[in-house]
């Protein structure tokens, strides 16, 4: 090892523990979402719960009030959330210690699900239980959005390669929701309590996530990284001070005058303002918005109503949706996310990829034309179902890679004291497309 080179992450530990820490920023709140049936069946009027059928899309479930803006909350609940929690943390980062914000959101989701476990066994009327569940999403979308975005900030200290384990492990935290959810079609009904093993693996996912964060310290590669720039700094200035001494014993002329200009300090401490680290990486942040503003755009709200064309009746309708749709995407999601810890083209300097994310509006009408039931106005133009799989394909892998070039370049771009602050302006980004994603999303329904 060279004095420049700096330590090796061994056993690739440091990359596993960031991994397991992705994985734990929204496995719970897949997990919950995968819990959907549960939720919407204790919303039943009681009367009515003997008509509680076994399909999954809860289209046999009685319709209460409740029960059909179930959904509607929800995602008002999870979004808001998320992007004010976002905003927030990327200025009281400087004030609230990284260490507090990571492990005191680790604790308090861990907290929610375990009260969410034992709640399976307490009975409750449909509006309390309601209203419990919507403040339990706020809690969990509160501080999964301080976790995230304090994540990235500090995924933003090491190389750019360190970025790509934290999306990766979002993106394999959708593929065991996904499997979740087909694992409860292909057993049929569920009892209640079944779904405690739900919040219970949540709740083991999250302490194996405080248990890996813990040890992330201990580690020499992130030891060395996170005080990479102050050491540098330090040694700058051991440095500056010798030179000044040397020139301050020349009697020649003017050499002082002449030194000044070769001592610019910049303290790694001084703070720089979010205004001026957002104007180094605005592409970034923008281009990372507008992924997920056409993803979520159309996923699931568009996607998921696609009907196939091979028969409802037999079993393969049962699936389509859970496979073609939720598996497939989470899938190849996570295989873009992975493919940047290979390769990262391209560079961060590139206007290709900007184009690149501009270009992925086309999914925007692919997915509008296919057999998205009901419709009243578009035609059915793409009504095979191999034409929703292939775009499904291109679509959730250019999802997960440009999204993680995007989140892995941003903090490049700003110096190294920055690269925090920068991390917490891309998460801010990346929740604000969730949110336009989910606006706009209506109206796309609305234009089928």
């Amino acid at each position: 090892m060279t004095a420049r080179d700096g330590p090796q992450d061994r056993y690739k530990a440091v990359w596993l523990i960031f991994f397991i820490l992705g994985l734990g920023t929204l496995l719970p709140w897949n997990f919950f979402m995968t819990a959907r049936e549960y939720f919407i069946s204790r919303l039943a009027d009681t009367e009515n719960m003997s008509h509680l059928g076994n399909q999954t899309g809860g289209a046999a479930l009685s319709h209460s009030y409740l029960q059909s803006m179930f959904d509607n909350f929800m995602t008002l609940c999870a979004m808001v959330p998320l992007l004010v929690f976002t905003c927030l943390n990327s200025f009281i980062h400087q004030r609230i210690p990284q260490q507090i914000r990571i492990l005191g959101s680790l604790v308090a989701i861990g907290l929610v699900f375990l009260i969410t476990a034992i709640m399976v066994k307490v009975a409750m009327e449909p509006l309390p239980f309601f209203v419990f569940t919507m403040i339990s999403i706020v809690f969990i979308n509160s501080f999964g959005a301080i976790l995230q975005s304090s994540l990235f900030g500090l995924a933003g200290l090491l190389p750019a390669n360190y970025t790509a384990p934290i999306m990766s492990g979002q993106g394999l935290a959708g593929i065991f929701a996904a499997l979740a959810m087909i694992f409860s079609i292909a057993i049929g009904a569920q009892q209640p309590e079944s779904f405690i093993g739900y919040f219970t693996t949540a709740c083991a996912a999250i302490v194996l996530a405080v248990f890996s964060y813990i040890l992330l310290p201990r580690t020499d590669f992130f030891r060395y990284y996170s005080m990479k720039d102050k050491t540098e700094y330090h040694v700058y200035n051991a440095e500056l001070e010798t030179k000044r001494d040397l020139i301050k014993k020349d009697e020649l002329n003017g050499m002082e005058q002449n030194s000044s200009k070769i001592i610019p300090v910049h303290s790694p401490d001084e703070k720089s303002s979010v205004i001026s680290i957002f104007k180094k990486l605005w592409l970034m942040a923008v281009s990372v918005c507008l992924v997920f503003t056409v993803t979520i755009g159309v996923f699931p709200s568009v996607t998921a109503k696609v009907h196939t064309s091979l028969g409802e009746g037999n079993e393969w309708g049962l699936y389509f949706i859970p496979v073609s749709c939720f598996l497939m995407f989470n899938l190849f999601d996570w295989a873009g996310r992975s493919l940047t810890a290979l390769f990262t083209w391209p560079g961060k300097d590139s206007y290709l990829l900007p184009a690149m994310v501009i270009l992925r509006v086309i999914f925007i009408p692919l997915f509008m034309l296919c057999n998205v039931q009901p419709r009243d106005y578009l035609p059915v133009v793409f009504s095979h179902d191999a034409w929703y799989i292939i775009f499904m394909i291109f679509f959730s892998i250019s999802n997960g890679y440009l999204a993680s070039l995007c989140m892995c370049f941003g903090p490049k771009k700003v110096l190294a004291h920055e690269a925090e602050t920068a991390g917490a302006v891309m998460a801010f980004f990346l929740a604000l497309g969730l949110a336009l994603g989910a606006a706009i999303s209506f109206l796309f329904q609305i234009l089928v």
